[in-house]
């Protein structure tokens, strides 16, 4: 059944995209047009180690990076069973995070569907650097993040362009989209 009418198989949305892309924005904003939907921000699970931690896009994080990610997923799992939209905000990179966290909720009996939120480079710098509080503002690294998001080959269904559209307008097309079943990303 689509989503928001009456029984549905438990659903996360994966919604990524490189730094300044509107992911939390944009989370939010669909989480509100449901009765029962979680954000589940990845970025706070990276904020919250006190010590030991290391910035998730240097090379020497690759265990931290799994491990969190790991959690963040039985989070999401979490919630999905328990009947609410989950919408998993990070920087959940093909290669990198998206196939494991996919196919785990997927074999978990999760509906997983994926939107990657890419508006141009620029936009990104400019949103990341202005944002107050941000650990991620270097344009050097908002740049290496962006092209991991840059050519998806057959992943690039999932994307939307945000950097036309406000958060308002993004969040109702993902949202459309999640609904008709178009954002499905079947392992």
């Amino acid at each position: 059944m689509r989503l928001g009418e009456g029984t549905h198989r438990p659903t996360v949305l994966i919604l990524t995209g490189p730094p300044g892309a509107g992911k939390t924005t944009v989370a939010r904003r669909i989480a509100s047009r449901y009765e029962r939907a979680v954000h589940l921000e990845s970025d706070y699970f990276f904020e919250i180690i006190i010590s030991g931690y290391i910035a998730p896009w240097k090379t020497e994080s690759g265990e931290q990076n799994q491990v969190v990610m790991r959690i963040v997923g039985d989070a999401a799992l979490g919630y999905a069973i328990a009947g609410y939209l989950t919408i998993l905000d990070g920087i959940v990179i093909p290669g990198w995070f998206f196939e494991t966290l996919r196919d785990t909720l997927h074999t978990s009996g999760v509906a997983v569907s994926y939107a990657v939120l890419r508006p141009s480079l620029d936009v990104c710098i400019e949103r990341s650097t202005t944002r107050h509080g941000s650990r991620l503002s270097d344009p050097a690294v908002i740049e290496q993040l962006w092209l991991s998001f840059a050519d998806l080959g057959p992943l690039e269904q999932y994307v939307v362009d945000t950097g036309k559209q406000d958060a308002d307008e993004t969040a109702r097309s993902v949202d459309e989209r999640l609904r008709r079943g178009s954002l499905l990303a079947l392992s």
